[in-house]
């Protein structure tokens, strides 16, 4: 078997007309899988792009968009829909995040793609869904904190909400894509025929509110809407972040060993039977007088001084760290899903591999994300068949750039 051959997705050709975070993470994992992803971009580049604020490329475009072909299209001209249709036909999979209708009112929506290439796999997300009364709503990754609960329930409760730092909703909804666009890869290979399938941010963060929402069910209008950095439903104590000589450390004890156990690094082993913490129930209820006493501890030594301690007695804890201390990690550098390599256009930077791991299969080798058109020739030319000659009249007429 020849490395081609050892991705679970080689042979399988991606278009993507994805934007931003959404679909392009999408297709990230698939295209290091080991499918062959051809990303399609109006003449200006897809929106994120042109946030960069280092040169040609931003970081977040690089780490979204390796091992991508990067192709430039005009699908408002007749002869570049005519294109896209002819790369329609010899594709296995579609990703898309416009807004819903775009494709339809460009003549291009799924069904007319269906009838050209009935084994396609059509994917789509957007903020609300295709159907419903927010079908419309225009949607950004903060939008949608704000409409999901995300941003209600961070914070702490006696200060206004803030967002996730992360962009939560988008990377949800991305992973989704990719879950429901491999499901009915699946279902093709079973029954020759594709479907359409799409995903909606919103639904895909509901269920990450699971704490929160376990909370509200048992309390209602008595439960908090932010709990701070303790426990979203406040089940468990200690679960907070605590001050260290150097920054913070979190702790997290969600058994009653695992609490005896930090007793016993704390050298406090006296306070096992003491009936504010003997029990997680009970520690929930004393949570102010639990937190208090790691404080006393934790503030005479280095946030990796208690995690060192700490891990070495299975409890779960890890220091806050920098983005610095996150961008080095050496487990994720050994295990290769972070790799430092010299990207053409923004230096040297840490990118992200998959975190799929196919096991007897290498990584594949990341290629770094190119400038706009780079693989305009090789994908309408090689691919397609279309002359040196005609690719020149397509760049005369607008078609491509």
């Amino acid at each position: 078997m020849s490395d081609a051959q050892k991705y679970p997705l080689s042979g399988i050709t991606v278009l993507d007309l994805s934007h931003v975070y959404n679909g392009p993470y999408a297709t990230f994992l698939m295209a290091m899988a080991g499918a062959d992803v051809i990303k399609i971009e109006p003449f200006e580049g897809e929106h994120l792009r042109s946030r960069g604020d280092m040169g040609g490329a931003a970081l977040p475009f690089a780490m979204l968009n390796s091992n991508k072909k990067p192709v430039t299209l005009n699908l408002k001209k007749d002869k570049g829909r005519e294109l896209f249709l002819e790369m329609v036909q010899r594709a296995d999979i579609l990703v898309e995040n416009f807004a819903p209708g775009v494709m339809d009112r460009l003549g291009l929506g799924a069904d007319v793609l269906h009838q050209l290439n009935p084994g396609l796999i059509y994917g789509s997300s957007s903020g609300y869904g295709k159907e419903g009364p927010y079908r419309d709503y225009p949607a950004m990754d903060l939008v949608m904190q704000a409409m999901c609960g995300v941003i209600e329930c961070t914070g702490y409760p006696d200060q206004p909400p803030v967002k996730a730092g992360a962009a939560l909703c988008d990377f949800m909804a991305g992973i989704h894509l990719y879950g429901a666009i491999m499901t009915a890869l699946y279902e093709r290979e079973r029954t020759g025929v594709g479907r359409t399938v799409e995903v909606s941010m919103q639904e895909a963060t509901y269920a990450s509110l699971a704490s929160n929402l376990g909370m509200f069910h048992a309390r209602g209008a008595a439960a908090p809407s932010r709990t701070g950095n303790r426990h979203g439903g406040l089940g468990i104590s200690p679960y907070n972040v605590y001050p260290t000589t150097d920054g913070y450390v979190v702790l997290n004890a969600p058994g009653d060993h695992h609490f005896r156990a930090i007793l016993q690094v704390m050298g406090r082993s006296d306070l096992k039977d003491d009936p504010r913490f003997v029990s997680r129930s009970s520690r929930v209820a004393n949570f102010t007088d639990v937190d208090a006493l790691l404080e006393s501890w934790t503030t005479t030594l280095s946030k990796q001084e208690v995690a060192d301690l700490m891990l070495a007695s299975k409890v779960p804890c890890a220091p806050v760290r920098g983005l610095s201390e996150v961008m080095n990690d050496e487990n994720m550098h050994a295990r290769g899903s972070l790799q430092w390599i010299d990207h053409p256009e923004i230096g040297r930077v840490a990118l992200p591999h998959s975190p799929l791991v196919f096991e007897d299969s290498p990584r594949k080798p990341i290629e770094p994300s190119l400038p706009l058109g780079a693989k305009n020739d090789e994908i309408f030319g090689k691919w397609l068949g279309h002359s040196p000659e005609e690719l020149q009249t397509l760049r005369s007429d607008g078609v491509i750039s």
